[in-house]
């Protein structure tokens, strides 16, 4: 089964919090706070595999979660980092946001990319004694890794498309000039799928033709399967559009081209400007003089035009020799370049910290502040040191300013996701 479309769930791991620990050691007096850190959440990475034609295998698993990096221990000792989760996907796959459609990646070069990194792993509380602060009872949670809906779109990777109305002859031309082996018969979409396949020019020169399964009126706007043929046209260098000559299935060949063009255009203003080599297949059932008048027809719109008889393989070395030479002077295959930012798991001006302060019923709330939560979660309200940390934290940040300019006075009540307290300048 062909899939060149799939969406999935990303979750990369969370940081190891850091530990609270204390030296414990005969004779060692004070030993003091020797709390480690938490290791590295697992990224998670997306890299090529050539064995892979399809995104089949993402429509049975959408949800892939990066193992949590470990917890920091006793003795300064650092929690193991997580294993990265490599993803396999075929060559020529785009990563986008599946929210906004803006390109994460292009997955069309061997170099793995982290699409979803870890969190990193919290810090211990041997990071917090001083001279002030000699048993720090808390230490830092492990950032939560990002985490984010992606869509996968196969665009394949190919120099030279095959265009045309079902039953022209496309998979016929790529069996006889590469040893790509299509399904052929003789009735309408016989291609439900693309097939590339490697034209051979001679040692060290080659090039990649991919047979786009045939078109129909309306493809453009998506009718029958027309955006799913189309976008792995979006990447190719050059077109071959094929038309049958003949009009074996009662349909006018200019007419065709037309009509095919007209789709190209709906369906990208790129692929409209995208150059193109006319190919007239079965030139045996039409006579000469027929086949002269579309050339003149072709070359009158600026378009090289090759009568070809795919079935025996006529006609089509001087066609592939033009085709190499065209494609040496044209730009390499299509990549995409990444326009999508992620947000960071917290943003704001200040060490990428934002926040909101809300009054509401005479109650201070501090929202939109999600970065807080993790301050919160180190925090042991019976620990004197944990709180001055934490009020340390919303001084630092600007909270307690913000609280002022607001007007808050002694004894008024803040919020802060569900946490209550009053408010001592």
């Amino acid at each position: 089964m062909f899939v060149d479309i799939a969406g999935i769930h990303l979750k990369a791991g969370k940081g190891g919090d850091g530990a609270v620990s204390f030296h414990r050691e005969k004779y060692v007096a004070a030993g003091g706070p020797d709390g480690g850190d938490g290791g590295r959440g697992g990224n998670i990475i997306f890299k090529v595999d050539d064995n892979l034609s399809t995104l089949a295998d993402f429509r049975y698993k959408r949800k892939y979660a990066a193992e949590d990096g470990q917890n920091g221990g006793a003795s300064r000792c650092t929690g193991k980092s997580a294993k990265d989760l490599v993803i396999s996907v075929p060559r020529g796959t785009l990563v986008r946001d599946k929210e906004t459609g803006r390109i994460i990646a292009d997955i069309s070069d061997d170099e793995p990319i982290v699409i979803a990194k870890g969190g990193n792993g919290g810090w211990g509380n041997m990071h917090f004694s001083s001279a002030t602060r000699q048993v720090p009872r808390f230490a830092n949670d492990g950032m939560r890794g990002e985490e984010l809906d992606v869509t996968l779109e196969l665009k394949l990777l190919a120099d030279v498309g095959l265009i045309g109305f079902p039953n022209v002859g496309k998979s016929t031309l790529v069996s006889v000039v590469s040893q790509a082996k299509p399904k052929i018969a003789n009735y309408h979409f016989t291609t439900l799928t693309p097939v590339l396949g490697v034209v051979s020019m001679g040692e060290g020169s080659s090039f990649v033709m991919a047979d786009i399964p045939g078109l129909i009126e309306g493809a453009g706007e998506g009718a029958g399967l027309g955006h799913e043929f189309l976008r792995h046209v979006e990447r190719c260098r050059l077109l071959l559009h094929v038309i049958d000559v003949s009009g074996s299935e009662g349909r006018d060949p200019i007419e065709d081209f037309d009509k095919i063009n007209k789709e190209l255009a709906v369906f990208s203003s790129e692929l409209k400007d995208r150059p193109q080599i006319v190919v007239g297949n079965k030139c045996d059932l039409i006579e000469d003089e027929d086949i002269e008048k579309l050339r003149e027809y072709f070359e009158n719109k600026g378009l090289k035009f090759f009568p070809i008889m795919a079935a025996i393989a006529e006609g089509t070395k001087p066609l592939i020799d033009y085709v190499a030479a065209t494609l040496a002077t044209l730009p390499p295959i299509k990549r995409y370049e990444a326009d999508f930012v992620p947000e960071p798991i917290v943003t704001a001006k200040k060490n990428n910290r934002s926040f909101k302060i809300a009054v509401r019923g005479g109650v201070y709330y501090v929202e939109d502040a999600e970065w807080l939560i993790d301050v919160m979660n180190k925090v042991d309200p019976d620990d004197y040191e944990s709180l001055q940390y934490f009020e340390r934290t919303l001084r630092s940040e600007g909270i307690i300013k913000a609280l002022e300019k607001q007007g808050i006075v002694e004894g008024d009540t803040v919020n802060i996701y569900d946490v209550e307290f009053d408010y001592v300048p």
